[in-house]
């Protein structure tokens, strides 16, 4: 038998959207009891006010967070949503645990209550957050691929992207962008040399998703130029000196 205050702080725990494996874990207790209490004690909601779809609809605690999110979601995000199960995941690839631990960090800040796991696949990692409540805060989720219908940015995300703008680029880089090396040669003083420089790649097939890119690039004065791919503009390249230097310093290269 537990007390009373063993039963609430329990329930309490679950209330913050902790799963009952960990709190059935923390506390010794087993699940079927836990279930028990969520039944017979009086309700506790597992599911705290969604900042979305409360009665006046606020924007996400953590914007800077938020937009870089946004950026991982439009590039390698989606929604999953199932009769008893709704997440986000994020895929990552498995050789940038760095961004793996980023994309998980900014969950949190987002949503702090809902389970947050990983699960490694063959050269990749998925990042998922539990929650029916991320269709709050991405409405651009809908049947289908993202490049295979409308995305537009809903007018508090505007706001956010304009306020952060360089988590938002990060976040686009960080799912379908990358840094590399090109090369290519010059004659100097009669010998041709070998001459590398740096450049920024974003690749996505979504028309509009490109252009929330360039449109956020423009308002930073970041030169951008598209690279066509079997006839089609998927990639925006980024190569001048100082554009690339802007990058590096808000951006830089996956880890």
């Amino acid at each position: 038998m537990y007390d009373l205050s063993t039963r609430k702080r329990a329930l309490s725990l679950v209330a913050q959207g902790r799963s009952l494996n960990s709190v059935s874990k923390e506390m010794g207790i087993s699940r079927h009891a836990i279930t028990c209490w969520l039944s017979r004690l009086e309700p506790v909601s597992r599911t705290p006010p969604c900042v979305r779809c409360q009665e006046t609809p606020e924007s996400p605690e953590d914007p800077a967070a938020y937009a870089y999110l946004l950026g991982l979601y439009l590039g390698d995000g989606y929604i999953i949503c199932k009769p008893k199960q709704r997440y986000l995941m994020v895929t990552c690839t498995a050789s940038w645990p760095g961004l793996v631990e980023a994309a998980e960090d900014a969950m949190r800040k987002v949503l702090p209550w809902p389970n947050v796991s990983r699960l490694q696949r063959a050269g990749c990692v998925d990042v998922k957050s539990y929650t029916q409540h991320w269709v709050c805060l991405f409405p651009q989720h809908g049947p289908g691929k993202k490049h295979e219908r409308r995305i537009a940015l809903e007018p508090w995300q505007q706001e956010i992207v304009d306020e952060h703008p360089w988590e938002f680029i990060r976040g686009l880089v960080h799912s379908d962008g990358c840094r590399i090396t090109n090369w290519t040669t010059r004659l100097v003083g009669g010998e041709r040399k070998r001459y590398e420089y740096p450049r920024y790649f974003f690749t996505n097939v979504s028309d509009d998703i490109r252009r929330l890119y360039t449109d956020t690039l423009d308002k930073l004065g970041i030169e951008w130029t598209h690279c066509t791919r079997n006839g089609s503009p998927y990639n925006i390249s980024v190569a001048k000196k100082a554009s690339v230097a802007l990058l590096d310093a808000h951006v830089g290269p996956k880890h």
